[in-house]
This record gives C-alpha cells, structure tokens and sequence, in this order.
C-alpha cells in the first residue's frame, strides 16, 4: 500500500508540483494527488517534466479534476464540465493514470434521472481517457446534495467499466456512519461485489478526519481531532488484501499520512 497527500506536502519549501514530488520522496512518503481542483493551469512541458521526476523517484501521481464539475448539468455548464474534465486527462494523463473528479449535483433531478444523465455524458469522456491509458475515478460524495453515495458510485463504475475513489470520511459524513471495523469491511465487500477483486488490488481511497451534520460533510479534520477510527480502516485494507494508494485530506497532510503509513508498516493497529 502507497500512503500520500492530497497536493504539495505542507513542508514543502518549493510549492510547485515539482517541488512537491521531491519532498514526499525525502519524507518517505510514495504518493501525491496532483490538485487541479481550481483548473488545470499546468502545459504540456511542465507534465512531462513531472512524469520524468516522478518515475526517477519513484513516486506514484494521480490528479484530482477541478471541483466545477457537474455531468447533470446543461447547456454552457455542461460543456464546460466536459471540456474541465477533457483537459485533465490530456494534461494529468501525461504523468498520471488516475483521474479523480465529483460526478455533479442532483439538483431538482431525482436520483434515477441524475444516474442516467451523468452516466450518458460521462460515456465518451471514459472513451477519451482509455485511448491514453488513463482511469477516470469518480469519488463518493460528503454531502446528499451531491451524486456519488456508495452504491450508485459502484454502480456507476460497473456500468462504465471504470474504478472508484472510496472517501471513506466522506462516506462517513454522508451516512453519519461506516466508522466501524465491520462496516470498513462492508464497504471493501461491496467494492469487490460490484467490480471484482481487481478493484482491491487497484485501489484508491481517500482518508481524513472529517467534522459532518445533518447536511453530510462539514470539513477536513486531523484524524487525532475527529471520531474517524482510522485504526480499524487499516486493519480491514489489511485483512481484505486490498493493494494500492491511500491519499491523505487532513489540513496536517503529510503527518497523518505519515502516521498511517508506520502504523500500516509496523503492525500496530
């Protein structure tokens, strides 16, 4: 299992992506989730300069689309949550063969319809991103405005023939529950239910502590100040077999996933 953060390490005296790399190698990290989230404001020779440093060093990269992305929209949104996506996979496909990106919003939309809008305009996009080698990973969702509980993220996946991002905070906010060794397990059952073993053996999550309310997610927590039992997470992904990346949301960044990676290592959950 690769254990990383979501962006440059918060130690990080050089901010670019570059920078970034270099620091999670020297901190014995092995992964890092590029941000796009407010656009893709990286060219093709700096992505390619990035692949280069990230295979010498041999850290692992995928890239989180921008957050203005809604597949359930129409007219003008809905091509520029296209074209947002598009880009993303040309720029972070060069250095990443994980895309992470939030599906959309069920605005006035029932659930069935939403699902069968996003899946519909997400179809030539899967297309684009197989054609260069890349995965598109649609991520559950903290809050119940937005597509993307557990179940309909799976079934999206299947239906596309495509992986999930498990958040499993946000998974956490959004049912106010499945912060339990038994429902972590429940949750890796379903994975596997839906897309096979594969989907174990490529997997890809996010972890942070996380404050939640009524309305689902609130925001990132350090997991030493939140209720999430982060232990109990890595003994399930331990027991499950489950191989792949962990990307770390917490505001301390490189120090939970550093801590989550000892603990993985050393056996003390």
């Amino acid at each position: 299992m690769r254990f990383g953060t979501a962006g440059v390490p918060n130690s990080s005296k050089d901010r670019s992506t570059i920078g970034g790399i270099k620091t999670i190698r020297e901190l014995g990290l092995d992964a890092m989730e590029v941000q796009f989230v407010r656009g893709v404001k990286m060219g093709l020779e700096v992505a390619e300069q990035v692949r280069e440093v990230a295979e010498n060093l041999g850290v692992y990269l995928s890239v989180h689309a921008p957050y203005y992305i809604n597949f359930n929209a129409d007219g003008n949104k809905l091509k520029a949550s296209v074209e947002r996506l598009r880009k993303t996979i040309e720029i972070g496909g060069v250095f990443a063969k994980d895309v992470v990106f939030h599906p959309g919003y069920y605005l006035k939309r029932s659930k069935e319809g939403t699902y069968s809008r996003i899946r519909n305009n997400l179809k030539p996009l899967v297309n684009f991103a197989f054609e260069r080698g890349v995965m598109l990973r649609p991520e559950t969702t903290g809050k119940p405005t937005q597509f993307g509980d557990l179940d309909e993220t799976l079934k999206l996946c299947q239906e596309l023939e495509i992986l999930p991002c498990i958040d499993f905070a946000h998974v956490h906010a959004r049912y106010r529950a499945y912060n339990s060794y038994d429902e972590f397990c429940e949750i890796l059952e379903k994975v596997e239910s839906y897309l096979g073993s594969e989907a174990l053996k490529r997997f890809h999550a996010h972890v942070s502590g996380i404050e939640y309310g009524l309305k689902g997610e609130k925001r990132h927590l350090n997991l030493n100040q939140s209720d999430f039992n982060y232990r109990e997470l890595l003994k399930a992904l331990k027991d499950f077999n489950v191989d792949g990346v962990i990307i770390v949301e917490s505001p301390n960044l490189e120090e939970d996933a550093l801590m989550l990676k000892r603990l993985y290592a050393g056996g003390g959950i």
